[in-house]
């Protein structure tokens, strides 16, 4: 099975890496700029007392050498449109496409290019960053992959990635019902990026002050009320699962849209918040957070655009 990860980043590059370390065949599409940082120093992995490097198989969109039986998509949001583009000649009749990204909005571009047959829903869970080396460093142990169809239910050709994709040095797991399953990741990751928006600081920071033990909660029940609108209703235990991670004492949590915002870097502010706020109107749910949270880093992007 030839497997195409589109991205080196973060989450692609540490999956990537995992599961050429099993012994899959896997090549990175990359950028020019990426590729030359991976060329120079490898694919280099650290954190949590570990390192690990490989010399990863690289292409560039223009170097592609045919179709390819998996492709798994992990960019950031805002470089899906130019991916998209990149990663079309490594699509066949017989390519199922996997993305990576946060939020539902992809899955509308992706089906758009490639059809809904071709493209399988997704789920990556990782602590990983990238440092200023252009190195992958982990910051916990969790690491996760779900996938699978979009329609629901299981299928031959889930399993058979399943099989390839198990015992690589991740959890690996197919759901019967992905679209849920990506409905409340972004349940999640809209919380905790609210919460250190919001905040401005990490979920121990938050919850060091007089009253901000309430707030993770009081963002995590607004997602979660859209998600139950849109018919992804969160089970309590899941819910409670959340609410626990953003009222830890002590948490240096914060999320990678976090991370981007004090770096002064683009955000998915769209594709995490904009779009979510969008489906709350639409389903009349109030989101009074999410959307002060989205006017934040909407004006953190046109200070970044000028525009």
């Amino acid at each position: 099975m030839r497997i195409l990860v589109v991205g080196a980043g973060a989450t692609g590059g540490y999956f990537g890496a995992q599961l050429q370390q099993a012994g899959r065949d896997v090549t990175f599409l990359v950028r020019p700029k990426r590729a030359d940082v991976l060329r120079e120093r490898g694919l280099r992995i650290t954190g949590l007392g570990a390192e690990t490097l490989l010399t990863p198989r690289l292409l560039t969109a223009a170097e592609i050498d045919g179709h390819y039986d998996v492709v798994l998509v992990s960019v950031k949001a805002t470089a899906l449109p130019a991916a998209i583009d990149d990663l079309a000649a490594a699509v066949g009749p017989r390519t199922r496409v996997i993305p990576f990204l946060n939020g539902m909005a992809h899955m509308d571009a992706l089906n758009a290019r490639f059809g809904v047959d071709a493209v399988l829903g997704g789920v990556a869970r990782v602590l990983t960053t990238l440092d200023a080396e252009g190195d992958i460093v982990r910051l916990g142990t969790l690491a996760e992959i779900v996938i699978g169809e979009q329609q629901g239910g299981t299928s031959p050709r889930v399993e058979q990635i399943a099989e390839r994709f198990s015992g690589a040095g991740f959890d690996f797991a197919v759901s019967p019902d992905i679209r849920r399953a990506m409905w409340h990741k972004w349940v999640f990751i809209s919380t905790l990026g609210a919460l250190n928006t919001l905040v401005r600081g990490s979920v121990g920071d938050a919850v060091a002050v007089p009253g901000g033990d309430r707030l993770g909660p009081q963002i995590a029940a607004e997602g979660a009320a859209v998600a139950a609108a849109a018919g992804y209703p969160m089970p309590e235990p899941a819910l409670d699962n959340v609410r626990a991670f953003v009222t830890r004492p002590g948490s240096t949590d914060t999320a990678s849209l976090y991370r981007d915002l004090i770096a002064g870097q683009p955000s998915e502010a769209e594709q995490i918040f904009g779009d979510l706020t969008a489906r709350a109107r639409a389903l009349g749910v109030p989101t009074p957070l999410l959307d002060a949270t989205t006017v934040a880093l909407r004006m953190h992007e046109q200070r970044l655009t000028g525009e």
